[in-house]
């Protein structure tokens, strides 16, 4: 994909990610297209482990694949926030 599909790409399966895990109104354009874009590594990365394809393209199943590694992404940040916003609260 070119870079211009990546980006579309990516804001889409951020801006998605982010509903999903109720963080659209924190991250603006930027910060979803970046979420997008690692998603889809992370995504190709885990289907790597389970012996399956990536991200191939713009299609369907690589959709799917980019969006449960933001939703993963999203999701490990919330942990990692929620738990430094205890610490500094004690």
């Amino acid at each position: 994909m070119g870079i211009i599909m990546y980006i579309i790409f990516g804001a889409l399966v951020g801006w998605i990610a982010s509903m999903i895990m109720g963080r659209n109104a924190e991250q603006g354009a930027i910060g979803n297209i970046i979420v997008g874009i690692l998603g889809a590594f992370i995504g190709g990365w885990l289907m790597n482990m389970l012996g399956s394809t990536g991200v191939t393209g713009f299609n369907i199943r690589s959709f799917l694949v980019a969006l449960a590694g933001a939703v993963v992404l999203l999701f490990v940040v919330n942990l990692f926030r929620h738990r430094g916003a205890r610490h500094h609260a004690a």
